[in-house]
């Protein structure tokens, strides 16, 4: 789909009815708007994405490289999946492969003036408190300090948040922090991390609380869908309410948050505007899907929930609005194309993941 068969008069890609192919997913997720085409004009300097082979991540470089052609674009990871290293480089991204929680190899890096940190671990936190706390605290003062001369937009997460009754429209970035869990906990640690280093050296930047991003093979329409298609019935007992945003948005606004960077660094909450009910989101799936929903359960009052008003002033509604990703999720599970098998745990309520 060339670019330009895929633009509406507001500048940003026009809305298929459906992806064909994965291929064809990642093209459309890497499609930049000419919003995001403006704002990287204006941010000076190359980009360097550190964590960049995750779920978001090869999209996010991809859409980089697209927005900003005249800039280097070098995506850093440990790469364990080859396959992935490939495909960014087939893309015309440059990759260096690094395990970012050895200090050298981080202060060996090159110093790109723009940082997207990406790196972190979520799931198997339950398991390994260790190798959690070392990712998401000790890599992270690696790098504030490595990289003191750059702007840094840190990807962390609304679970810093304490639960939210559902009634408030969500935690906004002055809601104080109430981690549940070690995993949030972590995650509290690692903005704590950049905020002082941001600080002490001055470094611009952005805590980039994201939840939940959508793509077709994960996230919290793609759990519903596949589980509603199985035949299981979804309990609202634990969690019963989200947010979700398109994660080609959520890729977008990273990289818009480049020009937007505070020293020092401030928090800014990343999802769609609605605060959206399991029940809903199960009924219109099903109703998609042509099965009938079913549901137990009793919805609690409270949920993990962000009011992401703050970047929607900055940037405006998201372009992919909740419908067109349930009608995109419910065709493709129904079709039984890729899954990433990566659950988002969203039901998780004492932060054990």
């Amino acid at each position: 789909m060339p670019r330009s068969d895929m633009q509406t008069a507001h500048g940003r890609p026009s809305l298929p009815d459906r992806f064909e192919t994965p291929d064809a997913l990642d093209e459309f997720l890497s499609l930049p708007g000419e919003d995001l085409v403006r704002d990287m004009e204006d941010v000076e300097g190359d980009i360097i994405i550190l964590g960049a082979s995750g779920k978001m991540g090869p999209t996010l470089a991809r859409l980089a490289r697209n927005a900003a052609p005249g800039k280097r674009v070098v995506a850093v990871a440990r790469f364990s999946e080859p396959e992935c290293r490939q495909r960014m480089e087939d893309w015309g991204i440059e990759t260096i492969q690094a395990d970012l929680l050895d200090e050298g190899q981080v202060n060996d890096l090159p110093k790109l003036e723009n940082v997207l940190f990406m790196a972190g671990m979520k799931f198997g936190a339950s398991g390994n408190q260790p190798l959690t706390w070392a990712m998401n605290t000790y890599c992270p003062a690696l790098v504030a300090n490595a990289f003191r001369d750059s702007r840094i937009v840190a990807f962390s997460t609304g679970n810093v948040y304490p639960l939210i009754d559902v009634a408030r429209q969500g935690a906004t970035e002055n809601t104080p922090p109430g981690p549940r869990g070690e995993y949030a906990q972590s995650c509290l640690g690692r903005e704590r991390i950049f905020e002082h280093f941001s600080r002490r050296h001055g470094t611009p930047g952005r805590l980039y609380r994201l939840n939940y991003a959508i793509d077709l093979r994960y996230g919290v329409l793609h759990d519903l869908a596949t589980r509603l298609k199985g035949g299981q019935t979804i309990d609202l007992a634990p969690m019963a309410h989200v947010n979700v945003i398109w994660q080609g948005d959520a890729n977008a606004q990273a990289l818009r948050l480049l020009k937007h960077c505070t020293a020092p660094t401030t928090p800014i909450n990343v999802s769609g505007p609605e605060t959206l009910s399991v029940r809903w989101l199960v009924e219109e799936l099903c109703a998609r899907m042509g099965i009938a929903p079913r549901l137990t359960g009793e919805e609690p009052p409270s949920a993990w929930l962000s009011n992401s008003a703050q970047a929607a002033k900055l940037f405006g509604y998201p372009a992919v609005p909740v419908s067109v990703m349930l009608d995109w999720v419910a065709e493709w599970v129904m079709r039984d194309m890729p899954s990433l098998n990566k659950p988002t745990k969203y039901e998780v309520r004492d932060g054990g993941f």
